[in-house]
């Protein structure tokens, strides 16, 4: 069976069009929303998903109706292949996962933004490597001052309760708790 996903961005839209799109297509049943694609969570995309069955074909006009992002697509896309049901784009041809043709394009998309998840993290790790070689502090700043983490050792040592003496600096007893783990 095949099964429709028809989506606008805004109130001012209509859904109209995909909606008779993908009757004429051969959908059963048609899923309609209004919502941003930016938008993670869609009622009308999960409700599609979940009734989709070993066999069965989502259908959309155009792939931006579905995801915003490739990352997006390809996630959406492996819920959709876990059901055992295949996925087809009307306009764009070569997103018909029904087809051989189709999977080898899905799969060199899903290539390429696995390389480009690697490209990002890469880049992102040379460049905390540039900044902590320049002197750049990375992460939170200290809750407590150097003298004040040191008050707070000989307190703990002491004996005082840590919630005590997280009191008296204004800090969460498990700031003074990590001091010891820090040492």
């Amino acid at each position: 069976m095949q099964i429709g996903y028809a989506r606008v961005s805004t109130d001012g839209q209509s859904v109209a069009a995909q909606v008779a799109e993908l009757t004429s297509a051969g959908c059963a049943k048609v899923f309609q929303e209004t919502a941003s694609g930016a938008q993670t969570e869609r009622l009308q995309l999960k409700r599609a998903l979940a009734s989709l069955s070993a066999g069965d074909v989502l259908v959309v006009t155009r792939l931006d109706r579905l995801a915003r992002s490739t990352r997006d697509l390809l996630n959406t896309l492996d819920t959709i292949a876990k059901t055992g049901a295949g996925f087809r784009s009307l306009r764009d041809a070569w997103a018909d996962t029904t087809t051989a043709h189709g999977r080898l394009m899905l799969t060199i998309l899903g290539g390429l933004a696995e390389f480009e998840r690697e490209l990002i993290r890469t880049r992102t790790s040379e460049g905390r490597a540039r900044a902590k070689a320049r002197g750049v502090k990375l992460g939170r700043t200290p809750k407590l001052t150097p003298e004040q983490r040191r008050q707070a050792l000989a307190r703990l040592e002491a004996g005082e309760p840590s919630r005590e003496i997280a009191r008296t600096f204004n800090v969460a007893h498990t700031t003074i708790g990590r001091l010891v783990h820090a040492r």
